[in-house]
């Protein structure tokens, strides 16, 4: 069989050195990039000396933007203009912003920038999940339009900390229930590979801005799959953590009963493991954290995974379907493994024999809609008014009148089913070092087919047909990563997942950073409307 997309060459380039006051207008950062990345596949060399564009920034990662702003190549304030300028550029486009912060984030820089590992690196806030104080966020939502944090969250203080530039928050679905990013308040957000295609959900505003190169990486939340989905729609790297890797705090001990995690979508694996470094860790007052790592996670990605023994699933219960081209995307993504070493073995069958899936899906929406019940009441606590029939989307609005049959000891019997199946996938990983499965069963697929503005049993359909694989690392707390291995005939974006033993997101770093030295992805890039290939 044939791979879907043949490996991405890396071209040989060779520029000048860098003038920092000019670097935004001819592109001479190719020198400095070798040390830092491999040289794009398209030379910035050739832009017109005039242009303003910045071909430049959109080939580097975050931690080698911060690398030109440590040795004085570039300064912040250079960063951020380049950033504003590609998201007024594209974001007509896709419609990946909620809001902007421009302001703010300049002040940051006057007011001087911690020196991070990120120090002067542009980065962008999922607008729900990630409060930041005095600045409003949405959720997604007409109800909870212009709600305000009275401060920073844990995840946001430990960004700033780091030395990023906050400058702008990304689109969500109302209050992050859906695998695509469609609202009434906010539009559609669109796919860059394909503006007629999602761009995946609940964090497809961050996915699809960064898919666009406005910037390196984004912040994401994963209830279900919110990170991983969208990262495979748009060609991304995206992690979901541990359970409790990241603080959810400080208004909140735990996310939709302990399902949710926060991280982000990145164009490079280094990227999610150095953003990871800086946000893990327990924070004063956790009930819970996961194990302990004492090394740093960035180093992980450089240290060879060993020979893994790999469990190959092709999909999970109930579904039976999945894509052809979703499907061979796995295989091919086994067959790389093998040849890298790893031992892969088809275990779908014994798989789908380990867990009870029906009870955990409906568990799972069970403590989905009396979190978001919770949440709504607390707003309209905040407004001080009830709940009015356009506050809310049609699903949404059943989701929230639905979730009052449910009783205090049906929602001890979901965290039972959660705890069950995380003993369970720990005896599976026994034997095997990482689960291997088709990230989403079918390609981005077109809009308007999973939208809260329709019947919910459609939504619950739609969902079980999109991602049947995603939710299990959230009902087990266990570590997951889609890596943007391949390609659909027509361009799309087709990830690869794969889940790692609890509290071991260092294994998948490890095996993430052998497969993105295998098979490059990091000069694959979308081409918007008027945007030639080489910006």
């Amino acid at each position: 069989m044939k791979p879907l997309n043949p490996p991405i060459q890396n071209a040989s380039t060779a520029s000048p050195a860098i003038n920092r006051r000019t670097w935004l207008q001819r592109g001479a950062c190719a020198a400095a990039a070798a040390a830092i990345w491999p040289a794009p596949r398209h030379s910035a060399a050739a832009l017109p000396d005039d242009s303003s564009t910045g071909a430049d920034y959109e080939q580097f990662d975050g931690l080698g933007l911060a690398e030109l702003v440590r040795s004085g190549q570039v300064t912040p304030e250079e960063l951020l203009d380049s950033a504003i300028e590609r998201l007024n550029e594209t974001d007509p486009h896709i419609n990946a912003i909620a809001s902007t912060l421009y302001d703010q984030a300049r002040q940051s820089i006057q007011q001087g920038l911690p020196t991070g590992p990120f120090h002067g690196v542009p980065f962008l806030l999922k607008d729900i999940s990630f409060a930041m104080q005095d600045v409003p966020s949405s959720y997604g939502s007409q109800l909870f339009a212009g709600r305000t944090s009275p401060h920073d969250s844990t995840a946001v203080a430990r960004y700033r900390r780091a030395g990023l530039v906050l400058f702008a928050r990304t689109r969500v679905p109302e209050l992050g229930i859906l695998p695509t990013t469609e609202s009434t308040a906010g539009g559609i957000t669109r796919n860059p590979y394909g503006l007629d295609r999602t761009a995946g959900g609940s964090s497809g505003g961050s996915a699809a801005a960064v898919a666009a190169r406005i910037v390196p990486m984004a912040s994401a939340s994963d209830g279900g799959g919110s990170i991983r989905i969208p990262a495979s729609c748009c060609g991304l790297f995206g992690l979901k953590p541990t359970r409790a890797r990241i603080p959810i705090g400080p208004d909140r001990f735990e996310a939709w009963g302990g399902l949710a995690t926060l991280h982000a979508v990145t164009r490079t694996v280094r990227d999610s493991a150095a953003l990871l470094d800086v946000t893990a860790g327990p924070a004063p007052g956790d009930s819970y954290h996961a194990p302990p790592f004492a090394g740093k996670f960035l180093d992980e990605v450089k240290r060879t995974p060993g020979r893994l023994k790999i469990a190959y699933v092709r999909t999970t219960p109930p579904s039976e379907q999945v894509d052809p081209e979703c499907l061979a995307a796995a295989e091919q993504t086994a067959k790389l493994c093998e040849s890298l070493g790893h031992t892969v073995e088809d275990c779908t069958d014994a798989f789908g024999k380990q867990f009870d899936f029906e009870r955990l899906r409906i568990s799972h929406g069970v403590t989905v809609l009396v979190s978001i019940r919770r949440t709504i009441l607390a707003r309209l606590k905040e407004l001080g008014r009830p709940l009015r029939d356009d506050d809310l989307e049609p699903v949404t609005r059943y989701y929230f009148d639905y979730a009052a049959n449910y009783t205090g000891v049906e929602i001890e019997d979901c965290r039972a089913a959660y705890f069950e199946a995380a003993r369970a996938m720990a005896r599976f990983q026994e034997k095997y070092d990482v689960i291997l499965n088709p990230t989403l069963a079918q390609p981005p697929i077109q809009h308007g087919r999973i939208t809260l503005t329709g019947m919910a049993q459609d939504v619950i359909d739609g969902i079980l047909e999109f991602i049947p694989c995603t939710a299990l690392a959230n009902w087990t707390g266990q570590p997951a990563m889609t890596v943007p291995l391949h390609q659909s005939r027509t361009g799309l974006p087709i990830g690869s997942q794969f889940a790692g033993r609890f509290g071991d997101e260092a294994t998948l770093f490890r095996l993430a950073g052998q497969l993105e030295k295998a098979a490059p992805w990091h000069d694959r890039a979308p081409t918007l409307p008027n945007r030639s290939p080489e910006n």
